[in-house]
């Protein structure tokens, strides 16, 4: 077994994945079955990859590392908390929302949030509406 990690070129995510050998990985890229899990192309590459050896200051240094990433995702979550308290979530819907809002002058009481694609954010903020994109945890990942 061998593991990659890979990057969608549409949407530059990025994931592992486990293949049986690296001919396998090409088998399944030739016959299509890769696809990101998120945006759903087909655009899939592995990426570079760092060799996983370990040793002693390693260790440490990962220990240190991953307490950075528990206070990195703290500090997202203290976010979302945030955005979901005083924002209204619009799903699917905030590409629509945001440009009514812009173009209608649409009163809210709260500003919103939601889901858009990277192209969908890129138009919008070429039509001069301000968005921003955060990182966003889903709570079965905490």
């Amino acid at each position: 077994m061998i593991k990659y990690q890979l990057i969608c070129k549409d949407c530059e995510l990025i994931f592992d994945s486990w293949f049986a050998s690296s001919d396998e990985f090409e088998k399944l890229k030739k016959k299509k079955y890769l696809n990101c899990h998120s945006c759903n192309s087909l655009k899939i590459e592995k990426s570079l990859m760092k060799p996983n050896l370990v040793n002693k200051k390693q260790n440490l240094e990962n220990l240190k590392f991953n307490d950075k990433n528990l206070d990195i995702k703290k500090t997202v979550k203290n976010y979302q908390n945030f955005i979901k308290k005083n924002f209204e979530y619009v799903g699917d819907n905030f590409t629509y929302e945001a440009r009514s809002i812009h173009y209608n002058k649409k009163k809210r009481k709260k500003g919103i949030f939601g889901k858009a694609s990277k192209q969908d954010v890129i138009e919008l903020k070429e039509e001069g509406i301000e968005t921003q994109s955060i990182p966003w945890f889903k709570n079965e990942e905490n």
